[in-house]
């Protein structure tokens, strides 16, 4: 799979494959493509491996892409300001990704759902309790909001974050949750209860921005009711 990343801070990415070669992504991925890419959709895995995907942010179909002659190109668009970028997924890197960041695939890579080790890391941390996990053998390529700050803990090495910033991290790092110490920081901090604690070793690729604060800040500007007026106002 070749590709070339284009758009800026508004990305896209370019694949471009030859005759036979497929990758897959989720439904509504795909911006454009020539016309010698057939399109295929269904349950990858059967019905309730595609539940599971669902509850992870992942849709609830697969969508493969195949070339029919070679030099096919075809474009999919993340749906957030940021980054794409690829990871090589193999037997020694399996990774555990937020909610909605796979993009694309080749053949050999597994998309599945995984359930946090912590409860409380699912409940409260602000991601939900279902992440997604890349195992198998090929590139995957995964959409980051805003700027990647990549990270590459020691073992016992640990780091709090805001939940929404956790990007992607290998699973050889643990992920939980922990209480913001402190009645004033609770109150007044504006981190919330929770803040997620990663623990090494491993990578871990945080992101600058988060949707739920992009949403926080336009909440003020969106306009809460409609005025009317009757027929006979002028």
């Amino acid at each position: 799979m070749e590709y070339e990343i284009i758009g800026g801070s508004f990305p896209a990415v370019n694949v471009t494959l030859e005759k036979g070669e497929t990758v897959f992504t989720q439904s509504g991925a795909m911006a454009w493509s020539d016309m010698n890419i057939s399109m295929e959709t269904n349950a990858e895995g059967g019905l309730l491996k595609s539940l599971g995907r669902a509850l992870s942010g992942a849709s609830l179909m697969f969508v493969r892409h195949t070339a029919m002659e070679d030099d096919a190109n075809i474009t999919f668009s993340a749906s957030f300001p940021g980054e794409i970028r690829e990871f090589k997924v193999d037997a020694d890197h399996e990774y555990i990704a937020q909610k909605s960041a796979f993009l694309v695939a080749e053949e050999g890579v597994e998309v599945d759902a995984t359930v946090s080790k912590s409860f409380w890391a699912g409940l409260v941390g602000g991601e939900g309790i279902i992440l997604q996990r890349y195992s198998g053998d090929g590139s995957i390529l995964v959409e980051i909001d805003g700027s990647v700050v990549e990270l590459d803990l020691e073992p016992g090495q640990q780091i709090k974050i805001e939940t929404g910033h956790v990007a992607l991290f290998e699973s050889t790092v643990q992920y939980n949750v922990e209480s913001v110490k402190g009645f004033k920081n609770i109150l007044f901090g504006g981190q919330g209860l929770f803040l997620t604690t990663l623990t090494g070793p491993g990578k871990v690729y945080l992101q600058t921005l988060t949707a739920q604060d992009m949403a926080q800040k336009l909440i003020p500007f969106i306009p809460t009711s409609t005025v009317s007026t009757s027929s006979g106002d002028k």
